[in-house]
């Protein structure tokens, strides 16, 4: 397991070439100290964890790793389904100028169409993101104030990297001079 920092395994999970819409997320308060947990999973890509906090209200640090090359039946019973509430996306801005007009254009289309049709707040959403390129985007379970059951179930079952990475994040936080995050 290669312990990396938290962007880097937001641009593999961008990277992927699965479809962008099976992804999905748990997230939630560290079960000890400052920041959050988050796990990114997809039934072709793996499953992601990522370990984050504020250093400042500009500035977020973390790490992460890939901690499964799939998504077996047991893990994606922590995860939430397709329907769930709450949604998460891994954005990448456009490469050039040309590139944001025509996301735009396509955008706005998306935007029109379904302010003259009823539809789900979840189909607006990946509506959007489609229209966005979004490479990663899905349902997501998430509590700013706490940990979800699934969370600490995930952590649970990765106990290894979770021990390893909270390691990690202790040390940027005391190199940090970090005594408590942002909210």
């Amino acid at each position: 397991m290669r312990i990396r920092e938290w962007q880097d395994i937001l641009e593999d999970v961008t990277e992927r070439t699965v479809d962008p819409e099976d992804w999905r997320a748990v997230a939630g308060d560290r079960a000890g100290g400052v920041g959050e947990d988050m796990y990114l999973a997809h039934p072709r890509a793996g499953v992601f964890v990522l370990k984050t906090y504020a250093k400042n209200p500009f500035e977020v640090r973390g790490v992460g790793t890939h901690v499964a090359r799939n998504l077996d039946d047991e893990i994606g019973s922590f995860m939430p389904e397709r329907d769930s509430g709450g949604r998460f996306a891994v954005q990448s801005p456009p490469e050039d100028e040309e590139q944001a007009e025509t996301v735009g254009k396509r955008l706005e289309t998306v935007l029109e169409t379904h302010a003259d049709a009823p539809t789900r707040p979840q189909d607006l959403f990946d509506d959007v993101m489609e229209a966005l390129e979004s490479p990663a985007f899905g349902p997501m379970e998430y509590d700013q104030y706490d940990r979800p059951d699934e969370l600490e179930e995930l952590a649970e079952r990765f106990e290894e990297a979770d021990d390893l990475l909270n390691a990690e994040l202790e040390d940027l936080i005391e190199t940090d001079e970090v005594d408590r995050g942002f909210m």
